[in-house]
């Protein structure tokens, strides 16, 4: 994340998303397939890097993530195999559904994971200052469904809808997001024009 200046001189928090470009590798139809969808491929790389399975789906070119995506019927003939996409088909302004993995945070207890403030420090208590407390209580024998606990927390798929975009460099393939979205550094997203 970072700040972008607009040219009113306000201060937008913005994350930075290097998109594309992407390959159309694939196109599945209708007829052929039983439903309509484009594939595509991101980041070039070596045959070896590549399962033989994979290899020869790819046809020739090889790439470290294929993703599929459905089409409208209207959508069909507007893409064909080989097409390149980049961020020359965002504008500023435009609302874009983000999804992504979240960062992973590990086994988590309650107080962190679902935000119990845990017992008083008296009382009789002397290490359960972040403990979640009881469990069942009352005439259950059970722990009813649904009751939260530690756990593990975090590499969740998120999915932020209407994030707006700030501003596009066509050259180096960035778009500038207004806010923040999930996940470390270098985390894959997936972009999606609303």
């Amino acid at each position: 994340m970072t700040e972008y200046f607009s040219p009113k001189g306000t201060v937008i928090p913005v994350t930075i998303l290097t998109a594309g470009p992407v390959t159309v590798t694939r196109i599945f139809s209708k007829d052929k397939d039983g439903y309509d969808s484009v594939q595509v491929g991101f980041r070039a790389q070596k045959k070896g890097k590549v399962s033989k399975g994979s290899a020869g789906a790819m046809k020739g070119a090889f790439y470290k993530t294929l993703k599929e995506f459905r089409l409208k019927p209207s959508d069909k003939s507007e893409v064909k195999e080989g097409d390149t996409i980049d961020v020359s088909i965002f504008a500023p302004g435009d609302l874009l559904q983000i999804s992504s993995i979240s960062k992973g945070k590990g086994f988590q207890g309650v107080v962190k994971r679902h935000g119990f403030s845990g017992g008083p420090r008296t009382h009789g208590q002397k290490h359960s200052e972040r403990e979640a407390g009881s469990i069942g209580g009352g005439l259950r024998t059970h722990v009813p469904k649904g009751m939260r606990m530690a756990g593990r927390m975090g590499s969740d798929r998120i999915t932020q809808k209407n994030l707006k975009v700030v501003s596009i460099d066509k050259e180096n393939n960035i778009i500038l997001v207004k806010g923040a979205i999930a996940g470390k550094r270098g985390t894959l997203v997936e972009i999606v024009s609303r």
